[in-house]
């Protein structure tokens, strides 16, 4: 199978400037509607509907942990760091993705995923799941 030339391509939202798949039509860190390309003619004539948008077709990664502050703790400070590495260990991206405090009696949860798009199937190292399946509490 041939590759996809433009497999991979990026743009700007035009909303949050976060930078998203060239395919995508909401963007997935804002959800505003992208592509109005995408917007379809009703077959009944009435108004336009809009079309489907991008869905990912898995979702081979999905990890969420909470931590609490005990209500006799001090409290403390958190970084929620993201590294992307490639299959030699070279770092693509390390983004900060919030930071913040726990006082006493206060929790965070933290999820974490990744949304595979394309015809090829998505291998993982068995920790995934299909969007179709339910997720694991």
């Amino acid at each position: 199978m041939k590759p996809n030339p433009s497999l991979g391509a990026t743009r700007s939202c035009p909303h949050c400037q976060t930078t998203i798949l060239q395919r995508a039509t909401v963007c997935p860190a804002c959800r505003h509607i992208l592509r109005f390309d995408a917007i379809k003619p009703a077959s009944n004539g009435s108004k336009p509907v809009a079309a489907a948008p991008s869905v990912p077709t898995s979702e081979p990664f999905r990890i969420e942990s909470t931590l609490r502050q005990p209500e006799d703790g001090a409290g403390y400070e958190y970084c929620l760091i993201v590294v992307v590495t490639n299959d030699r260990g070279e770092e693509l991206t390390r983004k900060v993705i919030s930071v913040g405090s726990l006082k006493p009696s206060e929790s965070r949860t933290f999820t974490v995923w990744v949304e595979a798009y394309g015809d090829g199937a998505v291998k993982s190292n068995g920790n995934g799941r299909l969007l179709d399946e339910p997720a694991h509490s």
